[in-house]
């Protein structure tokens, strides 16, 4: 079960209605577009990923749908809107790129919003002590050295909040949970080659050139490793994706 088939199953006979992607993205736009909501709004701080969006939406967005451009700091966005569903995908560790801190008060940003249901998608944080297998030393490796490529090139990594976190943000903000579940996860090549491409990306704009050389070296050598690493084990078993349902007391 995909974690989406899972939001879909905790979903049940409930009319999606307005529908609200408050971090979108390519895959979750793809999913709740797809979804017999009465409108649809999506929300990204990025303009890069608002045009992949569409790129990939295309014509699913129809007329009385929105795909804004906006940041959540601004008291502003959507202000006095209320929607049946509100998607949290992967947004509580990506806002940290946008605006550091924040988590907390983007779950009380979206208590107003939420008419009947909020779903959170979320990450584990990668290993952050020492990894007992191959498969979490690997991952971790790679988290750490996209992060401080990004670091370098003067952006602000993403930073992921256990469960755990998640379900006392929520029930502060005010929210009663009804679901959470965890699905154990298995990094396959994509994500090895998607989070090392970061990381190659941001490399012009290290501004020392021979560590820039270096670290481009290290990139390719870990991409090595980390490929031939999950075509031994099918994948590397590390940490899980977690889905929270919850509506507003």
């Amino acid at each position: 079960m995909s974690l989406f088939d899972h939001v879909e199953a905790l979903q049940g006979d409930l009319p999606w209605g307005r529908f609200l992607d408050a971090g979108t993205g390519v895959n979750s736009s793809l999913w709740s577009t797809g979804l017999a909501t009465d409108t649809w709004t999506g929300v990204t701080a990025a303009a890069g990923h608002a045009d992949q969006v569409r790129a990939s939406v295309g014509e699913r967005i129809r007329p009385h749908d929105r795909l804004l451009l906006g940041n959540w700091t601004d008291a502003t966005l959507l202000e006095g809107e209320v929607f049946d569903t509100v998607l949290a995908d992967y947004l509580i560790g990506a806002v940290e790129g946008f605006a550091p801190y924040f988590q907390q008060t983007l779950l009380r940003r979206l208590r107003p919003m939420t008419g009947r249901r909020l779903y959170v998608v979320g990450l584990d944080p990668y290993i952050v002590g020492p990894a007992d297998t191959d498969e979490a030393r690997m991952v971790r490796e790679i988290g750490r050295l996209r992060d401080a490529v990004l670091l370098l090139a003067d952006e602000t990594p993403y930073r992921e909040y256990p469960a755990e976190w998640t379900l006392n943000a929520l029930a502060s903000a005010g929210f009663r949970v009804l679901s959470a579940r965890r699905f154990p996860n298995r990094y396959k090549a994509k994500w090895v080659n998607g989070q090392l491409d970061m990381a190659v990306r941001r490399l012009p704009r290290v501004a020392n050139d021979g560590l820039a050389r270096s670290l481009a070296s290290r990139v390719e050598t870990l991409r090595g490793e980390g490929l031939a690493l999950c075509a031994e084990r099918n994948g590397l078993r590390c940490g899980a994706d977690y889905v929270v349902a919850c509506e507003p007391n």
